[in-house]
């Protein structure tokens, strides 16, 4: 698999996306919604084919399934980065390469993107959440549709109290000498280039 795009989550929306674009000198674009899990999201693109998501629960739509994604419904506290989301060209192939409880995958949609996601049952990703989503497009990435911000992610770094752990799951599944794992309490940072210079969104 493959580092697809980067979440912010915030609590609202405008949380999450202020957050983001101070982090990194830039403006987000537009987005849409997700009426499975009750969510609405901005998005910009980023250097690599990768992009950028701010992404929250939309208090105008109701779920159609709960608990939701990205373990939105136990968000509180300050915007940050959340999740990581990796593209698989085969996911009914690969998630046995997962951990069992992220194997499970659900069908998305929004607007004309569709794609498959793995959502588990509870809504909380392995390793308290920063063990990586996987989804498969079905048609091409959004990634190059999207406003760019001339910003390039440099490193990814994964912090928890089983590092070791996680670095094997993730080894199953990536080679990215971007992504970087470190021993502490569960953390996850990223480091940019961007047309201001160095910035890191937490």
């Amino acid at each position: 698999m493959i580092l697809d795009h980067l979440a912010v989550a915030g609590e609202p929306l405008a949380e999450a996306v202020a957050h983001t674009e101070e982090a990194l000198g830039i403006s987000l674009g537009s987005g849409g919604k997700h009426a499975r899990y009750g969510t609405h999201n901005r998005l910009i693109g980023l250097e690599d084919g990768l992009y950028l998501e701010a992404i929250a629960v939309d208090p105008d739509v109701q779920p159609q399934e709960k608990p939701r994604w990205f373990n939105l419904d136990r968000f509180e506290g300050p915007a940050r980065l959340n999740n990581w989301i990796l593209r698989s060209e085969s996911l009914e192939a690969e998630k046995p390469l997962l951990p069992p409880h992220a194997q499970r995958h659900v069908a998305m949609q929004r607007g004309d993107l569709q794609w498959l996601m793995t959502v588990p049952a509870d809504g909380l990703l392995p390793f308290d959440n920063l063990f990586p989503a996987a989804l498969q497009w079905q048609g091409e990435p959004p990634a190059a549709k999207l406003p760019q911000s001339g910003c390039r992610l440099t490193r990814l770094i994964l912090s928890h109290p089983e590092a070791s752990a996680l670095q094997q799951a993730l080894d199953r599944i990536i080679a990215d000498p971007r992504i970087a794992v470190e021993q502490g309490a569960p953390a996850m940072m990223a480091e940019f280039d961007t047309p201001h210079g160095a910035r890191v969104l937490r």
